[in-house]
C-alpha cells in the first residue's frame, strides 16, 4: 500500500505474521513437513548437547540454580533428549529451571506434549526469562531472523527491496533508488566489494547476539548456537525457501514455504565480543560432535539395536557428522564470560 518492503519485513511477515505466519499455525519439520532439524534426525544430537550444559554448568563452578533455556525449540525434541542426558548427573539437573522462547502456539502445543513431564516456562521473548547465570541453546533459529539484502551498484550499495507486481498477481525484488537506513548495517570492509556483489545482513540477529552476549557477560552461564552456516561473512545471495524439502522460489505463495538465509558467524562472534563476552568457533558441526564423543555415542545405541536400527543409526550419523551433509554445511558457536575456559567442542579452535 505504501510501496517497497525490505526484504527483512517481508520475510518477518511471511515466516512470524500473527495469522497467517508461516510458523504460527503448522508443525513444518519432519519428513511430513518441509524440513528435518539435527534433534529430529537422531536423539544423539540432543542428548550430546545436553552434555555439553552439563560440562558448562560444572565449568561455571556447579551453581545451585541456573536457567536453561532454548530459543526456537522446534517439537521440543532436542529438549527432552538433553534432559535426558543431562538426568545422568542430579545435582545438574536439579539445579536447572526450564525456560522455553518459543512464538508458536502450535509448536508450544507440541513442546508441551513431549515435555509434559517437565516443568517448563514459556516465554515470547529472551527478554521474559528471569535473571540469573543461564545456560542458552538454539539450533536453527538464527537462519530465519530476518536479514536486509544490498547489491552493489555503480552508486554505490543499494538495499534490495520486494515490490507488488504492476498487475498486482505477486511479487518481485527492485531496488532503492536512494540510500536507506539499513546500509548503515554494512561493514566498511565491503566497500571494494566488486560491482553487483550481493551482501545480507541481519539486524535481528545483531540485536539477539548483543543481547545474548551482555547477559552472559554481566550474569554468567554459556549459550550455544547452532546452525546453517555462510562461508563468506555477509557476501553472497543465500535467502531461499523450502517447501517439502525441495526448494521453492523466495517470493512465490508467502507463508506456504519456509524462508531461511545462511548465518554470517563472523559478525556474530563480532557482536558477542564488542558486548563483552568471549566467542569461540565457530566450528564445524561434525567437528562438535566428534568431540563431545557422538561416535561412543552412535557405538553405544548400535549395540543394542537390530540390524534395521543399526543401519538407522549410522545414516544418521553420517548426516550429523559428514562433509557434505550437516557435518560442514552447519556451525557451532558458543558465547561466555571473558577469562572463562573454553566450552567443551572448541577446545581445536584456539
Amino acid at each position: 500500500m505504501h510501496g517497497p518492503m525490505t526484504v527483512a519485513t517481508f520475510m518477518a511477515t511471511v515466516l512470524g505474521h500473527p495469522e497467517h505466519g508461516y510458523y504460527i499455525n503448522r508443525d513444518p519439520l519432519g519428513m511430513e513437513g518441509d524440513f528435518i532439524t539435527a534433534p529430529e534426525v537422531s536423539q544423539m544430537f540432543g542428548e550430546l548437547i545436553g552434555l555439553w550444559c552439563v560440562a558448562g554448568w560444572q565449568q561455571m563452578g556447579c551453581p545451585d540454580a541456573v536457567r536453561l533455556i532454548e530459543m526456537g525449540p522446534g517439537r521440543g525434541t532436542l529438549m527432552a533428549d538433553a534432559l535426558r542426558a543431562m538426568a545422568t548427573v542430579p545435582a545438574c539437573r536439579a539445579a536447572l529451571d526450564v525456560h522455553m522462547v518459543e512464538t508458536s502456539p502450535t509448536l508450544r502445543a507440541m513442546q508441551r506434549k513431549a515435555l509434559s513431564e517437565v516443568s517448563v516456562i514459556w516465554h515470547d521473548s529472551l527478554a521474559e526469562v528471569p535473571d540469573g547465570p543461564l545456560l542458552l541453546v538454539t539450533n536453527e533459529l538464527y537462519d530465519v531472523l530476518p536479514i536486509h539484502q544490498f547489491i552493489r551498484t555503480l552508486n554505490g550499495w543499494r538495499e534490495r527491496l520486494v515490490d507488488a507486481e504492476s498487475r498486482g498477481d505477486g511479487f518481485r525484488f527492485v531496488l532503492a533508488d536512494r540510500p536507506t537506513s539499513a546500509l548503515s548495517l554494512l561493514p566498511d570492509t565491503l566497500d571494494g566489494a566488486p560491482l553487483n556483489s550481493v551482501a545480507e545482513m541481519s539486524a535481528a540477529a545483531i540485536a539477539l547476539t548483543d543481547e545474548i552476549a551482555r547477559r552472559v557477560a554481566t550474569q554468567g552461564g554459556l549459550a550455544l548456537i547452532v546452525d546453517y552456516a555462510s562461508d563468506q561473512g555477509p557476501l553472497g545471495d543465500t535467502f531461499q525457501a523450502v517447501r517439502r524439502h525441495g526448494h521453492h522460489h523466495v517470493l512465490d505463495d508467502p507463508g506456504a514455504a519456509d524462508l531461511s538465509a545462511k548465518v554470517d558467524f563472523t559478525t556474530v562472534a563480532r557482536v558477542a565480543e564488542e558486548a563483552g563476552a568471549a566467542a569461540h568457533g565457530p566450528v564445524n558441526q561434525g567437528d562438535f560432535l566428534l568431540a563431545l564423543g557422538i561416535e561412543a555415542r552412535a557405538a553405544t545405541l548400535v549395540e543394542g539395536a537390530n540390524a534395521s536400527q543399526r543401519e538407522d543409526i549410522e545414516t544418521a550419523l553420517g548426516r550429523l557428522i559428514g562433509a557434505g551433509e550437516m557435518g560442514s554445511l552447519f556451525k557451532a558457536l558458543a558465547i561466555a564470560p571473558r577469562n572463562a575456559p573454553v566450552p567443551a567442542g572448541f577446545e581445536a579452535a584456539l
